[in-house]
């Protein structure tokens, strides 16, 4: 492989190669078989890039603070078999429904390593944590904090807790994920004085045990300075919490929203990078602060399955402009990934059964839902395609699958698992009748 190829090849999973037929390679499977087996739109995860990266994070932010544990954002995707993997590499889960504490009950998942979060949690859905013992509940509000200390009292039990807080920082990222600034759905400001208020009822509740202090900027953050500002201001907060209250932090989740490259010209830190500039910051002030120090908690999604996940789609028409543009058409789109028309998001693509050619032509790839704004790469430059050629779409593990849709009653597609040159189907494709099998008439 040349430099060029080894370049292109960046964004994809870390075992990602091409083989001597031109085909790109994931997990020791030649994608052109893949697609031959399971069909087009097809998401795969590459198992060995997955592993490594939850195994990344905890050795890089153990490496300057023991105390971390890594807990996995499953609303970046989360299903049964993914659970299980992260259950085998001994990380935790962050949770914000019923339906993702479910999924890792299945697979009895260790619930003590389970954080609960939301902003607006249902009685129904903190019934079912307390019955399953979730280990922590993220507080975000006072209707949650007085609703789990009676429904705690009803069970005659108490619940350990933390505090979401909104420390009022722009982590510079999409309006759309921005989540710690003070005007944001989520937390106890603290600049309001609700965040001091917060903490005197939950250290007054009789059912609740108040752990420690919880933020999450937003996501996807790609500087470190946010977060070291909102540390700072939330550790200054604990101390004079432990002040006026008794208040000790004993648990200090900073969220996460790491970032990773979505296109070869991006610039993000690198896990150390995070980790070093992060926990200088945390134990820095801990000293300053004369503060015993915390448990951190850390809270990687994206940055855990994103690289690992690859988008397989077969192309059909194709448009040419004279002198304007040439659209390559796809058949999948904004019903399995959303971002690019949600958030702008921009990808790279590369034509997986012609990854050696050098000849390339600048399109853009189109999904085939009756959207104009379904546009999945603009501009992308890519080999010479003709009907049947497949595009593979590197970085589309997080949040594409979780926000898909049956938009123009498209189906769902099949996701499989590779490693070792073994594919596994972990969710079959979605068929006609499913899209009808919850309806009445």
């Amino acid at each position: 492989m040349n430099t060029s190829q080894a370049t292109e090849l960046a964004l994809f999973p870390l075992t990602a190669e091409v083989n001597n037929r031109g085909h790109l390679v994931i997990g020791g499977c030649d994608i052109v078989d893949l697609v031959k087996e399971f069909g087009t739109p097809l998401y795969l995860f590459d198992e060995s890039t997955l592993r490594h990266k939850g195994r990344e994070f905890k050795d890089e932010f153990c490496k300057y603070h023991p105390d971390t544990l890594v807990i996995y954002a499953s609303k970046a995707f989360l299903n049964r078999a993914l659970a299980l993997i992260f259950k085998e590499e001994d990380l935790g889960l962050d949770v914000v429904s019923g339906g993702e504490l479910s999924i890792a009950h299945s697979v009895d998942f260790p619930l003590d390593k389970v954080y609960f979060h939301g902003n607006n949690k249902t009685p129904e859905e903190l019934n079912l944590a307390l019955d399953l013992g979730v280990g922590r509940i993220v507080v975000d509000n006072f209707y949650e904090l007085e609703l789990l200390n009676r429904l705690a009292g009803e069970r005659r039990t108490s619940q350990n807790i933390l505090l979401r807080l909104t420390p009022g920082v722009d982590p510079h990222t999409h309006q759309y994920t921005t989540t710690g600034t003070i005007e944001s759905k989520f937390g106890f400001p603290l600049a309001t004085g609700q965040a001091e208020e917060a903490v005197n009822q939950a250290l007054s509740a009789s059912n609740l045990n108040l752990l420690g202090l919880h933020f999450h900027l937003g996501s996807p953050v790609s500087e470190v300075q946010p977060y070291e500002l909102a540390i700072e201001l939330v550790l200054r907060f604990a101390r004079e919490m432990g002040r006026k209250f008794g208040f000790n932090l004993s648990e200090f989740d900073i969220g996460g929203g790491f970032a990773v490259p979505y296109t070869l010209d991006a610039r993000v830190p690198t896990i150390d990078g995070y980790a070093s500039a992060l926990t200088g910051k945390l134990n820095g002030l801990v000293s300053e602060l004369g503060l015993s120090r915390p448990r951190l908690i850390i809270e990687p999604g994206r940055a855990i399955v994103g690289q690992a996940g690859v988008a397989l789609y077969k192309v059909g028409a194709i448009k040419e402009i004279p002198g304007i543009k040439k659209y390559v058409c796809v058949d999948g789109g904004i019903s399995d990934n959303i971002r690019p028309a949600l958030y702008g998001a921009k990808y790279e693509a590369l034509v997986a059964n012609k990854a050696l050619e050098a000849k390339r032509e600048a399109v853009t790839i189109a999904g085939k839902l009756c959207e104009s704004g379904d546009i999945l790469v603009r501009d992308a430059s890519l080999a010479v395609v003709q009907p049947g050629d497949i595009i593979a779409i590197p970085v589309c593990g997080a949040y594409s699958i979780p926000m898909s849709s049956n938009y123009n009653a498209v189906p769902r597609p099949a996701i499989v698992t590779v490693n070792e040159g073994r594919a596994r189907l972990i969710r079959r494709r979605e068929t006609y009748q499913d899209l009808m099998s919850l309806d009445l008439i």
